[in-house]
């Protein structure tokens, strides 16, 4: 890490230990500021932020069934999340590895992982503040069975890291984090923001929080999909998401070389106001992007629940089983339906005559079809759908 590059700001400084010939340059976070001063462009963008968040969040409290919701913009964010950090896979991959479709490859299994650890940070929040033994229990769940296992799950680091390429040292590395024996102050200090009375407003303690968390890089990995998954738990718990349905990271996926750069800014020139502004562009743009599919896909649900009550079978059944996964089998269907093998495969047949379902293929000796219209809302641009 070149020293040259970084600045002594409000928010940390190029630091080595003095006295030790084999020492290396590293970065010295500071105590996260309680008084920062707000810009115009920052207020504006916050304002648009907090407008979408509203719209957002408006949705997620009209939903009768919050799963709904929660399952297909769980599986985005996941499926984003680990992405950013290398996993190639995509919906669709993730999508058949739940109907049992397809095995679940090292990257499905990850996206999987993801999800489990977002399901427990729900729970947790609910009766736990955002914590250091909330976060190291949910970063347990995230790397336990899957690629990084054997890197400490759920235990903070106990030797330096930096990042970089694999063939960088400490002295050749863009970043490197804080050293292992200042973790304990600065994820006290980190526990201490997220709970105490907040002197900014929620999007602008989340962009804080996410910032500071990756830079104290407190695990040997995961610390991404931790960090991001933070800004949904935070929000939840000052009561501005209902659930996690906010995916961030569809956004800085799209602009992940801009999301690092954002960030390494703050740490060598201090530029907060820009990271801020980043941050709330991601935010407006994936909330508005999570109500305008909210709205489409309740609206699908209930024209088919409308159109199942004028059937004499179960059919209300398919119109439930494919806003949570819209690959359909029969076995799905009979295991949902408790009907025999013959009614179920009538009850797809009713929905395939409806337009409900169409015909896709057989993969692993069974038969599977797709709600089209539901997978277009889940899956299609935004503009596509506009």
């Amino acid at each position: 890490m070149d020293p040259l590059l970084y600045a002594d700001t409000v928010f940390g400084r190029p630091h080595r230990t003095p006295g030790d010939r084999r020492a290396f340059w590293y970065y010295s976070p500071r105590p996260i500021p309680r008084d920062l001063d707000l810009t115009l462009p920052t207020i504006a963008a916050l304002s648009r932020a907090d407008n979408a968040i509203g719209l957002l969040t408006g949705f997620g409290h009209l939903v009768r069934d919050p799963e709904m919701l929660i399952g297909p913009y769980l599986r985005r964010e996941a499926l984003a999340s680990t992405r950013i950090e290398g996993t190639q896979t995509t919906l669709d991959d993730v999508l058949r590895s739940e109907a049992h479709l397809d095995e679940a490859t090292v990257d499905t299994q990850e996206v999987w992982q993801y999800i489990d650890a977002a399901r427990l940070g729900m729970e947790l929040i609910t009766a736990l503040p955002l914590s250091q033994r909330l976060i190291t229990s949910v970063h347990r769940k995230l790397l336990s069975g899957v690629r990084g296992q054997e890197r400490m799950p759920g235990e903070l680091r106990r030797s330096p890291v930096w990042v970089g390429s694999a063939t960088d040292t400490p002295d050749t590395a863009q970043y490197v984090p804080p050293l292992h024996t200042d973790l304990p102050d600065l994820m006290t200090d980190l526990e201490l923001f997220a709970n105490e009375p907040s002197p900014y407003p929620p999007l602008i303690h989340a962009g804080l929080l996410h910032y500071q968390f990756e830079t104290i890089h407190p695990f040997l990995d995961g610390n991404g999909r931790i960090g991001r998954l933070i800004v949904s738990l935070y929000l939840m718990q000052e009561g501005r998401l209902p659930a996690p349905i906010l995916y961030l990271s569809g956004y800085l996926e799209a602009r992940r070389s801009e999301y690092y750069d954002r960030l390494q800014a703050v740490r060598e020139r201090g530029e907060i106001q820009e990271w801020l502004q980043f941050f709330l562009t991601a935010v407006e743009r994936q909330a508005v992007d999570g109500a305008t599919r909210a709205r489409l896909l309740v609206q699908k649900r209930e024209e088919y629940l409308s159109e199942a009550s004028t059937s004499r079978g179960r059919l209300s059944v398919i119109a439930d089983l494919v806003f949570q996964n819209p690959i359909m089998t029969v076995a799905r269907a009979q295991s949902a339906s408790g009907l025999s093998n013959q009614g179920a495969r009538n009850l797809v047949g009713d929905a395939v005559a409806r337009g409900w379902l169409t015909k896709v293929g057989r993969m692993s000796g069974r038969d599977y079809w797709i709600a089209q219209d539901v997978h277009q809302i889940m899956q299609a641009p935004l503009d596509a759908l506009t």
